[in-house]
């Protein structure tokens, strides 16, 4: 697997005033750690990281970082964005070590035309996620589960799906990944609220009323 490419400057001043002064400046403050060495604190250009946030799924891509001129293969393991508006506050990255498995979150691409849908049946997809232990050069940018075979009143789970040589899942495998479920059939529409009390006035009535009126005419003619 290719790494990304990522640029970062040193810092030594820490603390919420100098993460302010850093983003109003265009930079975002980070710190990249590991168990091999000390946590150091570090900013990125914020444009420039936006932009290859836009181009690449940074939960699964191993970054070359090269802070001043020091380079190290590192994964992005948070990103805090601010409550109610996109702007990035903070970056975490965790150092590799070669040889040392990583645990990493992968997206789940459910592929295949299923014969339960053909019948009529609705896929409802339950996990988007693998949870997954691999080689930090290895980590595929998806895992594929075929539902192909799918049928009306079935499921697929964990331990169905056969993923790649050196990738361990973490999940259950009793877990269900997605089910085919029959379709929900249509009820008839109930009337509103008052649609069954209103009722047109009675026509018969109405003449009934008009003929007592023209008698009524006619004996005080006579």
């Amino acid at each position: 697997m290719a790494t990304t490419p990522l640029s970062a400057a040193g810092r030594n001043d820490t603390g919420k005033g100098t993460a302010r002064k850093l983003r109003a400046a265009g930079r975002i403050p980070g710190v990249i750690y590991g168990h091999a060495r000390e946590p150091r604190a570090l900013s990125l250009e914020t444009h420039a990281f936006e932009l290859l946030l836009e181009k690449v799924p940074y939960r699964t891509t191993v970054f070359e970082l090269d802070v001043d001129g020091a380079k190290s293969n590192a994964l992005i393991r948070e990103i805090q964005r601010h409550p109610y508006r996109k702007d990035i506050l903070h970056v975490d990255f965790q150092e590799l070590v070669a040889g040392e498995k990583v645990t990493v979150r992968v997206p789940i691409v459910y592929v295949g035309a299923s014969i339960g849908v053909k019948e009529g049946g609705i896929v409802d997809q339950i996990m988007h996620e693998f949870s997954i232990r691999v080689d930090p050069m290895a980590i595929p940018s998806r895992i594929e589960v075929d539902i192909t075979n799918l049928a009306i009143g079935r499921s697929l789970h964990v331990s169905d799906v056969a993923v790649p040589a050196g990738i361990e899942v973490l999940d259950d495998e009793d877990a269900t990944l997605c089910t085919c479920a029959a379709p929900k059939e249509e009820k008839a529409a109930e009337p509103l609220p008052g649609e069954a009390a209103a009722a047109p006035a009675e026509p018969e009535v109405l003449s009934k009323g008009k003929k007592e009126e023209e008698g009524a005419e006619a004996e005080t003619k006579a």
